[in-house]
Protein backbone atom coordinates (compact mmCIF):
# COMPACT_ATOMS: atom_id res chain seq x y z
CA UNK A 1 0.00 0.00 0.00
CA UNK A 2 2.76 2.41 1.05
CA UNK A 3 4.52 1.29 -2.30
CA UNK A 4 1.45 1.85 -3.92
CA UNK A 5 1.12 5.53 -2.46
CA UNK A 6 4.94 6.32 -3.40
CA UNK A 7 4.07 5.69 -7.09
CA UNK A 8 1.88 8.69 -7.28
CA UNK A 9 2.61 12.27 -8.17
CA UNK A 10 2.10 14.23 -5.50
CA UNK A 11 2.74 17.70 -7.62
CA UNK A 12 -0.35 16.92 -9.75
CA UNK A 13 -2.40 15.52 -6.71
CA UNK A 14 -1.40 18.75 -4.29
CA UNK A 15 -1.38 22.00 -6.88
CA UNK A 16 -4.81 21.22 -8.57
CA UNK A 17 -6.43 20.64 -5.11
CA UNK A 18 -4.98 23.67 -3.53
CA UNK A 19 -6.01 25.48 -6.97
CA UNK A 20 -9.23 24.54 -7.00
CA UNK A 21 -9.57 25.15 -3.38
CA UNK A 22 -8.52 28.72 -3.76
CA UNK A 23 -10.62 28.95 -6.68
CA UNK A 24 -13.53 28.19 -4.19
CA UNK A 25 -12.68 30.87 -2.06
CA UNK A 26 -12.39 33.66 -5.09
CA UNK A 27 -15.54 32.13 -6.04
CA UNK A 28 -17.30 33.11 -2.66
CA UNK A 29 -15.73 36.68 -2.44
CA UNK A 30 -17.00 37.02 -6.27
CA UNK A 31 -20.30 35.63 -6.21
CA UNK A 32 -21.65 36.78 -3.01
CA UNK A 33 -23.29 40.13 -3.90
CA UNK A 34 -24.21 38.70 -7.22
CA UNK A 35 -26.23 35.29 -5.27
CA UNK A 36 -27.57 38.04 -2.83
CA UNK A 37 -29.49 40.42 -5.74
CA UNK A 38 -30.28 37.02 -8.07
CA UNK A 39 -32.42 36.06 -4.70
CA UNK A 40 -30.21 33.31 -3.14
CA UNK A 41 -27.85 33.02 -0.12
CA UNK A 42 -24.77 34.44 -0.24
CA UNK A 43 -23.02 31.16 0.15
CA UNK A 44 -24.95 30.18 -3.21
CA UNK A 45 -22.50 29.48 -5.72
CA UNK A 46 -19.81 28.41 -3.08
CA UNK A 47 -21.96 25.56 -1.85
CA UNK A 48 -22.47 24.27 -5.75
CA UNK A 49 -18.69 24.38 -5.99
CA UNK A 50 -17.93 22.40 -3.09
CA UNK A 51 -20.48 19.74 -4.20
CA UNK A 52 -18.70 19.29 -7.47
CA UNK A 53 -15.37 19.61 -6.24
CA UNK A 54 -16.48 16.75 -3.88
CA UNK A 55 -17.87 14.45 -6.97
CA UNK A 56 -14.62 15.26 -8.72
CA UNK A 57 -12.34 14.81 -6.24
CA UNK A 58 -14.33 11.26 -6.61
CA UNK A 59 -13.93 10.48 -10.36
CA UNK A 60 -9.59 11.95 -9.63
CA UNK A 61 -9.13 8.62 -7.21
CA UNK A 62 -11.09 7.00 -9.45
CA UNK A 63 -9.31 7.83 -12.96
CA UNK A 64 -6.40 7.67 -11.17
CA UNK A 65 -6.50 3.94 -10.06
CA UNK A 66 -7.54 2.89 -13.45
CA UNK A 67 -4.84 1.77 -15.83
CA UNK A 68 -4.40 4.75 -19.00
CA UNK A 69 -4.69 1.55 -21.66
CA UNK A 70 -7.59 0.50 -20.92
CA UNK A 71 -9.22 3.74 -22.45
CA UNK A 72 -7.96 2.01 -25.51
CA UNK A 73 -10.59 -0.67 -25.22
CA UNK A 74 -13.29 2.05 -24.67
CA UNK A 75 -13.00 3.95 -27.65
CA UNK A 76 -15.58 3.22 -29.74
CA UNK A 77 -17.90 4.10 -26.63
CA UNK A 78 -16.57 6.93 -25.72
CA UNK A 79 -16.50 8.38 -29.05
CA UNK A 80 -20.40 6.84 -29.60
CA UNK A 81 -21.47 8.84 -26.52
CA UNK A 82 -19.14 12.29 -27.15
CA UNK A 83 -20.95 12.61 -30.85
CA UNK A 84 -24.53 11.56 -29.00
CA UNK A 85 -24.42 13.89 -26.29
CA UNK A 86 -23.16 17.02 -28.55
CA UNK A 87 -25.96 16.05 -31.27
CA UNK A 88 -28.46 15.58 -28.07
CA UNK A 89 -27.94 18.81 -26.85
CA UNK A 90 -28.68 20.39 -29.99
CA UNK A 91 -32.37 19.47 -29.81
CA UNK A 92 -32.57 18.67 -26.24
CA UNK A 93 -30.39 21.13 -24.50
CA UNK A 94 -30.75 24.48 -22.53
CA UNK A 95 -29.80 27.63 -23.81
CA UNK A 96 -27.45 29.62 -22.03
CA UNK A 97 -25.91 33.41 -23.15
CA UNK A 98 -27.52 32.34 -27.01
CA UNK A 99 -25.57 29.40 -26.95
CA UNK A 100 -27.67 25.52 -26.57
CA UNK A 101 -25.25 24.03 -24.78
CA UNK A 102 -26.22 22.44 -21.17
CA UNK A 103 -28.86 19.80 -20.50
CA UNK A 104 -30.29 20.44 -17.43
CA UNK A 105 -31.38 17.72 -15.01
CA UNK A 106 -32.49 20.44 -12.32
CA UNK A 107 -30.09 19.92 -9.68
CA UNK A 108 -27.35 19.80 -11.56
CA UNK A 109 -26.22 21.21 -15.24
CA UNK A 110 -23.93 19.29 -17.87
CA UNK A 111 -21.80 20.67 -20.66
CA UNK A 112 -21.32 18.26 -23.19
CA UNK A 113 -18.35 20.24 -24.93
CA UNK A 114 -15.93 20.17 -21.73
CA UNK A 115 -16.16 16.19 -22.08
CA UNK A 116 -15.68 16.04 -25.66
CA UNK A 117 -12.59 17.88 -24.86
CA UNK A 118 -10.93 14.63 -23.12
CA UNK A 119 -12.70 12.40 -25.05
CA UNK A 120 -11.19 13.58 -28.41
CA UNK A 121 -7.81 13.78 -26.65
CA UNK A 122 -8.45 10.20 -25.68
CA UNK A 123 -9.59 8.70 -29.53
CA UNK A 124 -6.89 11.30 -30.81
CA UNK A 125 -3.82 10.18 -29.07
CA UNK A 126 -5.11 6.03 -29.18
CA UNK A 127 -5.54 6.33 -32.94
CA UNK A 128 -2.29 8.05 -33.61
CA UNK A 129 -0.10 6.19 -31.14
CA UNK A 130 -1.50 2.80 -33.26
CA UNK A 131 -0.45 4.13 -36.93
CA UNK A 132 3.14 5.00 -35.39
CA UNK A 133 4.37 2.72 -38.34
CA UNK A 134 2.59 4.59 -40.86
CA UNK A 135 2.06 8.14 -39.77
CA UNK A 136 3.91 9.68 -42.65
CA UNK A 137 1.40 8.16 -44.75
CA UNK A 138 -1.25 11.13 -45.18
CA UNK A 139 -4.16 9.16 -46.48
CA UNK A 140 -3.89 6.31 -44.12
CA UNK A 141 -2.30 7.64 -41.16
CA UNK A 142 -2.95 11.38 -40.66
CA UNK A 143 -6.81 12.11 -42.63
CA UNK A 144 -8.84 9.37 -41.18
CA UNK A 145 -8.61 10.76 -37.39
CA UNK A 146 -9.31 14.21 -38.58
CA UNK A 147 -13.14 13.45 -40.24
CA UNK A 148 -14.38 12.62 -36.58
CA UNK A 149 -12.71 15.64 -35.04
CA UNK A 150 -13.86 18.25 -37.52
CA UNK A 151 -17.34 16.35 -37.19
CA UNK A 152 -17.17 17.42 -33.09
CA UNK A 153 -15.87 20.64 -33.65
CA UNK A 154 -19.38 21.30 -36.45
CA UNK A 155 -21.40 20.20 -33.43
CA UNK A 156 -19.82 22.82 -31.36
CA UNK A 157 -19.89 25.18 -33.56
CA UNK A 158 -23.62 24.85 -34.47
CA UNK A 159 -24.48 25.38 -30.87
CA UNK A 160 -22.97 28.00 -30.84
CA UNK A 161 -19.54 27.47 -29.28
CA UNK A 162 -16.96 29.13 -30.41
CA UNK A 163 -14.43 29.84 -27.71
CA UNK A 164 -14.78 25.72 -26.99
CA UNK A 165 -14.08 24.96 -30.13
CA UNK A 166 -10.77 27.04 -30.61
CA UNK A 167 -9.93 25.21 -27.56
CA UNK A 168 -10.71 21.90 -28.92
CA UNK A 169 -9.08 22.55 -32.03
CA UNK A 170 -6.11 23.45 -30.55
CA UNK A 171 -5.64 20.86 -28.65
CA UNK A 172 -6.10 18.30 -31.47
CA UNK A 173 -3.53 20.29 -33.19
CA UNK A 174 -0.86 19.62 -30.18
CA UNK A 175 -1.58 16.16 -30.13
CA UNK A 176 -1.42 15.86 -34.20
CA UNK A 177 2.13 17.75 -34.17
CA UNK A 178 3.61 15.08 -30.93
CA UNK A 179 2.35 12.45 -33.18
CA UNK A 180 5.34 12.30 -35.46
CA UNK A 181 3.75 13.88 -38.76
CA UNK A 182 6.25 14.53 -41.30
CA UNK A 183 6.52 18.30 -41.44
CA UNK A 184 5.58 19.11 -45.19
CA UNK A 185 2.03 17.29 -44.02
CA UNK A 186 1.91 19.69 -41.05
CA UNK A 187 2.07 22.37 -43.78
CA UNK A 188 -0.52 20.54 -45.91
CA UNK A 189 -2.94 20.41 -42.95
CA UNK A 190 -2.14 24.33 -41.82
CA UNK A 191 -3.17 25.61 -45.59
CA UNK A 192 -6.73 23.44 -45.25
CA UNK A 193 -7.26 25.07 -41.82
CA UNK A 194 -6.51 28.29 -43.01
CA UNK A 195 -8.92 27.88 -46.60
CA UNK A 196 -11.67 25.92 -44.38
CA UNK A 197 -11.65 29.42 -41.83
CA UNK A 198 -11.63 31.61 -44.69
CA UNK A 199 -14.67 29.35 -46.14
CA UNK A 200 -17.06 29.02 -43.24
CA UNK A 201 -16.10 32.99 -42.12
CA UNK A 202 -19.12 34.45 -43.97
CA UNK A 203 -21.61 32.47 -42.52
CA UNK A 204 -19.83 32.71 -38.74
CA UNK A 205 -19.47 36.63 -39.06
CA UNK A 206 -22.49 38.11 -36.87
CA UNK A 207 -22.74 41.56 -35.44
CA UNK A 208 -22.34 39.95 -31.98
CA UNK A 209 -18.89 38.45 -33.09
CA UNK A 210 -17.90 41.47 -34.90
CA UNK A 211 -18.77 43.61 -31.68
CA UNK A 212 -16.51 41.13 -29.50
CA UNK A 213 -13.63 41.57 -32.13
CA UNK A 214 -14.17 45.48 -31.53
CA UNK A 215 -14.55 45.52 -27.68
CA UNK A 216 -11.21 43.56 -27.49
CA UNK A 217 -9.21 45.88 -29.69
CA UNK A 218 -10.81 48.85 -29.11
CA UNK A 219 -12.41 49.03 -26.37
CA UNK A 220 -12.53 52.65 -25.69
CA UNK A 221 -14.50 53.70 -29.13
CA UNK A 222 -17.71 52.79 -27.67
CA UNK A 223 -17.08 52.21 -23.71
CA UNK A 224 -20.72 52.27 -22.85
CA UNK A 225 -21.43 48.63 -25.18
CA UNK A 226 -18.43 46.82 -26.76
CA UNK A 227 -15.99 47.86 -24.84
CA UNK A 228 -17.77 47.89 -21.65
CA UNK A 229 -16.68 45.08 -19.62
CA UNK A 230 -12.71 44.67 -20.70
CA UNK A 231 -12.51 48.29 -19.10
CA UNK A 232 -14.38 47.41 -16.02
CA UNK A 233 -11.86 44.56 -16.18
CA UNK A 234 -8.79 46.80 -16.78
CA UNK A 235 -10.01 48.79 -13.93
CA UNK A 236 -9.86 45.45 -11.34
CA UNK A 237 -6.82 44.46 -12.78
CA UNK A 238 -5.08 48.49 -12.70
CA UNK A 239 -6.50 49.15 -9.23
CA UNK A 240 -4.85 46.06 -7.48
CA UNK A 241 -1.42 47.08 -7.67
CA UNK A 242 0.94 44.57 -6.38
CA UNK A 243 -0.58 43.63 -3.01
CA UNK A 244 -4.66 44.20 -4.06
CA UNK A 245 -7.51 45.68 -1.99
CA UNK A 246 -7.36 42.48 0.38
CA UNK A 247 -9.78 39.56 -0.16
CA UNK A 248 -13.22 40.48 -0.48
CA UNK A 249 -12.81 44.17 -1.07
CA UNK A 250 -13.71 44.41 -4.66
CA UNK A 251 -15.48 47.23 -6.40
CA UNK A 252 -15.62 45.73 -9.83
CA UNK A 253 -17.89 42.51 -8.54
CA UNK A 254 -20.29 44.67 -7.30
CA UNK A 255 -22.21 44.62 -10.97
CA UNK A 256 -19.82 46.04 -12.97
CA UNK A 257 -17.99 43.14 -14.11
CA UNK A 258 -19.78 40.41 -16.32
CA UNK A 259 -19.24 36.99 -14.61
CA UNK A 260 -17.63 37.63 -12.03
CA UNK A 261 -17.22 34.39 -10.61
CA UNK A 262 -16.80 32.56 -13.92
CA UNK A 263 -15.41 34.38 -17.05
CA UNK A 264 -13.62 37.35 -15.10
CA UNK A 265 -12.62 35.68 -11.89
CA UNK A 266 -9.20 36.08 -12.59
CA UNK A 267 -9.79 40.04 -12.72
CA UNK A 268 -11.44 39.70 -9.44
CA UNK A 269 -8.15 38.25 -8.10
CA UNK A 270 -5.93 40.79 -9.17
CA UNK A 271 -8.01 43.60 -7.93
CA UNK A 272 -8.25 42.03 -4.69
CA UNK A 273 -5.07 40.25 -4.30
CA UNK A 274 -2.94 42.22 -6.79
CA UNK A 275 0.02 40.87 -9.10
CA UNK A 276 1.33 38.51 -5.90
CA UNK A 277 -2.04 36.76 -6.10
CA UNK A 278 -1.73 36.63 -10.24
CA UNK A 279 1.84 35.26 -10.27
CA UNK A 280 0.35 32.09 -7.51
CA UNK A 281 -2.53 31.63 -10.06
CA UNK A 282 -0.39 31.45 -12.93
CA UNK A 283 2.44 29.63 -11.74
CA UNK A 284 0.05 26.94 -10.22
CA UNK A 285 -1.16 26.22 -13.89
CA UNK A 286 1.93 26.37 -15.14
CA UNK A 287 3.22 23.77 -12.78
CA UNK A 288 0.59 21.57 -13.44
CA UNK A 289 1.30 21.60 -17.32
CA UNK A 290 5.08 21.59 -17.48
CA UNK A 291 4.34 18.40 -14.96
CA UNK A 292 2.26 16.85 -17.38
CA UNK A 293 4.77 17.74 -20.74
CA UNK A 294 7.38 16.14 -18.24
CA UNK A 295 5.42 12.77 -17.76
CA UNK A 296 4.68 13.04 -21.60
CA UNK A 297 8.64 13.17 -22.06
CA UNK A 298 9.39 9.99 -19.24
CA UNK A 299 6.26 8.20 -20.62
CA UNK A 300 7.59 4.75 -22.60
CA UNK A 301 4.31 3.94 -24.38
CA UNK A 302 2.99 6.49 -27.29
CA UNK A 303 -0.39 6.52 -26.03
CA UNK A 304 0.21 7.27 -22.78
CA UNK A 305 2.98 9.82 -24.04
CA UNK A 306 0.30 11.99 -26.35
CA UNK A 307 -2.58 11.66 -23.67
CA UNK A 308 -0.35 13.46 -21.23
CA UNK A 309 0.69 16.05 -24.30
CA UNK A 310 -3.17 16.50 -24.74
CA UNK A 311 -4.05 16.67 -21.25
CA UNK A 312 -1.32 19.32 -20.45
CA UNK A 313 -2.48 20.87 -23.90
CA UNK A 314 -6.13 21.04 -22.49
CA UNK A 315 -5.03 22.78 -19.18
CA UNK A 316 -2.65 25.58 -20.27
CA UNK A 317 -4.80 26.22 -24.00
CA UNK A 318 -7.79 26.80 -21.53
CA UNK A 319 -5.84 29.25 -19.05
CA UNK A 320 -4.22 30.73 -21.99
CA UNK A 321 -7.67 31.60 -23.72
CA UNK A 322 -9.34 32.93 -20.47
CA UNK A 323 -6.28 34.86 -19.64
CA UNK A 324 -6.40 36.77 -22.75
CA UNK A 325 -9.86 37.88 -22.85
CA UNK A 326 -9.41 39.43 -19.59
CA UNK A 327 -6.56 41.03 -20.67
CA UNK A 328 -7.65 42.59 -24.34
CA UNK A 329 -4.97 40.00 -26.17
CA UNK A 330 -8.51 37.86 -27.07
CA UNK A 331 -11.80 38.60 -27.47
CA UNK A 332 -13.79 37.30 -24.91
CA UNK A 333 -15.18 34.11 -25.19
CA UNK A 334 -16.91 32.45 -22.39
CA UNK A 335 -14.08 30.33 -21.26
CA UNK A 336 -13.41 29.48 -17.57
CA UNK A 337 -10.58 29.78 -15.96
CA UNK A 338 -9.26 25.85 -15.06
CA UNK A 339 -9.98 24.73 -11.57
CA UNK A 340 -10.62 28.58 -10.71
CA UNK A 341 -14.21 29.52 -11.87
CA UNK A 342 -16.81 28.70 -11.17
CA UNK A 343 -19.00 25.67 -13.05
CA UNK A 344 -19.00 21.66 -12.50
CA UNK A 345 -18.81 20.60 -16.08
CA UNK A 346 -14.60 22.04 -16.25
CA UNK A 347 -13.83 21.02 -13.03
CA UNK A 348 -15.00 17.51 -13.68
CA UNK A 349 -13.14 17.26 -16.51
CA UNK A 350 -10.10 18.55 -15.45
CA UNK A 351 -9.97 16.45 -12.19
CA UNK A 352 -10.53 13.65 -14.59
CA UNK A 353 -7.41 14.62 -16.58
CA UNK A 354 -5.54 15.13 -13.66
CA UNK A 355 -6.78 11.54 -12.54
CA UNK A 356 -5.36 9.81 -15.69
CA UNK A 357 -2.43 11.88 -16.03
CA UNK A 358 -1.37 10.38 -12.29
CA UNK A 359 -2.18 7.09 -13.21
CA UNK A 360 0.64 7.52 -16.29
CA UNK A 361 2.91 9.46 -14.10
CA UNK A 362 2.27 5.77 -11.74
CA UNK A 363 3.26 3.95 -14.60
CA UNK A 364 6.30 5.96 -16.04
CA UNK A 365 7.84 5.74 -12.05
CA UNK A 366 7.16 1.80 -11.89
CA UNK A 367 8.99 1.27 -15.04
CA UNK A 368 11.61 3.16 -13.32
CA UNK A 369 11.76 0.96 -10.66
CA UNK A 370 12.03 -1.80 -12.99
CA UNK A 371 15.21 -3.17 -13.73
CA UNK A 372 16.43 -2.37 -17.04
CA UNK A 373 17.24 -4.94 -19.97
CA UNK A 374 20.80 -5.27 -21.15
CA UNK A 375 19.54 -5.71 -24.79
CA UNK A 376 16.39 -3.35 -26.19
CA UNK A 377 14.56 -5.30 -28.59
CA UNK A 378 12.50 -4.20 -31.28
CA UNK A 379 9.41 -4.07 -29.88
CA UNK A 380 10.46 -1.68 -27.37
CA UNK A 381 12.46 0.45 -30.21
CA UNK A 382 9.28 0.59 -32.10
CA UNK A 383 7.44 2.74 -29.27
CA UNK A 384 10.10 6.01 -30.41
CA UNK A 385 7.90 8.34 -32.43
CA UNK A 386 9.20 12.00 -33.35
CA UNK A 387 7.40 15.64 -33.53
CA UNK A 388 6.73 17.03 -37.45
CA UNK A 389 9.85 17.67 -38.56
CA UNK A 390 11.66 14.90 -37.31
CA UNK A 391 12.74 15.62 -34.02
CA UNK A 392 12.07 13.24 -31.33
CA UNK A 393 9.54 14.23 -28.91
CA UNK A 394 10.01 10.59 -26.61
CA UNK A 395 12.57 8.68 -25.19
Amino acid sequence: MIKRIKNYDFTLMITPVLLTAFGAVMIYSASMVLAVVEGHESTHYLVKQVQWFILAMGAFAVTSMIPYRKYQRLIKLIVLLVVALLAGVLVFGSTVNNARSWFDFGLISLQPAEFAKLGLIIYLASVYSKKQSYINELYRGVLPPLVLTAVILGLIVMQPDIGTAAIIFLIACSVIFSSGIHFKHLLLLGLLGVLLVLFTMPSMITDERISRFAGAYQPFEDPADDGYHLIQSYLAIGSGGLIGEGLGQSVQKLGYLLEPHTDFIMAVVAEELGFAGVVIVVGMLAIIVLRGLFIARKCSDSFGSLLAIGISAMVGIQAFINLGAISGMLPITGVPLPFVSYGGSSLLVMMIGMGILNNIARSVRKEEQEPVPVHKNKESESNHFQTGGGKTWVR
